[in-house]
């Protein structure tokens, strides 16, 4: 990819993490909203999550088309190793050096743009990411959570059914299945640039605990699903053939 090619890729993707994170932490209050609008009773946890689910079904679906018109943006870090991993694509290094700051960036903008534009009775539905359990406990928690998701996307999209509504409707029901798995124990995010830019808000960026639990662990969860879904689900590249003496 080209210098200016790879530059123009890094400041969509700063601008789709930012929106990203933007729209998708305002999730919580939107179904508080929209659950509160419908007189739906606070304990009917169930309706909740059909909102959640069909709300975030939306959000993918427009965030699928803008980074397409983006010319393939990404809002997530671990997909470049997810991919790289299930050989579907092979980004230099000088462009993953590129688009990985240019999403922290990203994220650490919409972080800080929803705090401070969420109206106060719902505030606190931006807890963002966040460690509730051992350093170690946390980390297998979202590698696993990252690896399960990372291997469901990837079967969804390539595998998966044509029909772009039955696929986002899939994606989304396992997204909010696997945050509501892991939400005892890390949040979770399954995305670094996310959970970076609110633990930027929250002060703890810089710490161990931050890189280990949000950064290591996600990427060898998404490289070892993408390695597993080329070796399980990818048919095997054809063996040029010999030519007879």
């Amino acid at each position: 990819m080209a210098m200016g090619a790879t530059v123009r890729a890094a400041a969509a993707d700063a601008v789709v993490t930012f929106l990203w994170v933007l729209c998708a932490s305002a999730l919580g209050a939107s179904t508080a909203a929209v659950t509160s609008y419908l007189g739906v009773q606070e304990g009917a946890g169930h309706y909740a999550l059909l909102v959640t689910t069909s709300l975030l079904s939306v959000l993918l679906f427009t965030f699928d088309l803008l980074c397409g018109a983006l010319g393939g943006a990404s809002f997530n870090p671990t997909d470049f190793a997810a991919s790289y991993a299930a050989g579907l694509d092979s980004p230099s290094l000088f462009s993953v050096a590129l688009r990985f700051p240019a999403q922290t960036a990203g994220a650490v903008g919409g972080a800080l743009a929803i705090s401070e534009l969420m109206p106060a009775q719902y505030k606190h539905t931006l807890a963002g990411p966040s460690l509730k359990v051992d350093p170690h406990t946390g980390a297998l928690a979202e590698g696993v959570l990252t690896f399960v998701i990372t291997l469901t996307v990837l079967w969804v999209i390539v595998k998966g059914p044509r029909n772009v509504i039955l696929k986002t409707l899939l994606l989304s029901t396992s997204i909010v299945s696997v945050i509501l798995a892991g939400a005892e124990y890390t949040g979770p995010s399954m995305n670094p640039a996310n959970a970076f830019g609110w633990a930027y808000v929250n002060n703890w960026h810089n710490t161990w605990e931050q890189l280990y639990v949000y950064w290591i662990c996600p990427f060898i969860g998404a490289m070892l699903a993408g390695w597993i879904f080329r070796v399980v689900f990818l048919p095997p590249a054809p063996k040029p053939k010999t030519k007879k003496a």
